[in-house]
């Protein structure tokens, strides 16, 4: 009987342990250099991002209003959010302590700028609702609303592509794609006249659109639990 006992005891646990990972680690993957009124990460509850927090593997990041704010990643890329933009970081891999071999960005609603750090430009995937957004070392602007996505060229190339694969390719400073959804039938089209960018969101806010680098790119994870999902298989 005690036998059995201490063979089901260590059993359960790791049952217990492998079903909820997030809850026993988080990994950091960036941090909040700027932060105007209310920002929050998105969890069963909601918490006020303050400068410095980290930003954190798996999580949604929301702003207010009001809000506004700008990350920057342990690859050192930036991203900025304009007032009433939601943000998921749906998966972050690392390469090394400096870059990721796959980081899926997925900008839900609202007004960003995003600009490409160190990492192989292939491992970025960013997504809006209507779009696909594959960079080549890049600074883009991208608008996410209800039917229509937006991206603007800034720098460097991008291919933006819908969800049924219809792409266009932006290689020129000011080339936009308009991605818009109406009567079940999504269109994309390419202009040079950009529509919108994020220029004035930037004026509006002090620094949310400056580049920094990521001084301590080392992950770090809190408890001190490696969270790399092999014990469970992952």
């Amino acid at each position: 009987m005690n036998l059995r006992l201490s063979v089901f005891l260590p059993a359960s646990l790791f049952a217990v342990v492998c079903a909820t990972p997030l809850a026993q680690a988080q990994t950091r993957v960036g941090e909040a250099v700027v932060v105007q009124n209310e920002v929050v990460r998105v969890a069963a509850s909601t918490t006020q991002i303050n400068v410095g927090d980290s930003m954190l593997r798996d999580e949604t990041v929301r702003t207010g209003a009001d809000g506004a704010a700008r990350f920057v990643m342990a690859d050192s890329t930036n991203l900025s959010l304009g007032p009433s933009a939601t943000l998921k970081l749906d998966r972050t891999v690392f390469n090394d302590e400096h870059s990721y071999r796959d980081v899926a960005i997925r900008m839900t609603s609202g007004a960003f700028r995003f600009v490409t750090g160190h990492s192989e430009k292939a491992a970025y995937k960013i997504t809006t609702p209507l779009a696909t957004i594959g960079v080549r070392g890049t600074t883009l602007d991208i608008l996410a609303q209800r039917g229509r996505s937006v991206v603007v060229l800034q720098d460097g190339a991008a291919t933006v592509c819908t969800l049924s694969f219809q792409c266009i390719q932006l290689t020129q400073p000011g080339d936009t794609a308009v991605i818009t959804s109406a009567g079940g039938k999504v269109t994309i089209t390419k202009t040079s006249t950009p529509p919108w960018t994020f220029a004035a969101t930037c004026s509006a806010s002090p620094g949310l659109c400056s580049v920094n680098q990521y001084a301590d790119a080392s992950p770090t994870v809190t408890p001190a639990v490696h969270d790399d999902g092999m014990l469970c298989g992952r």
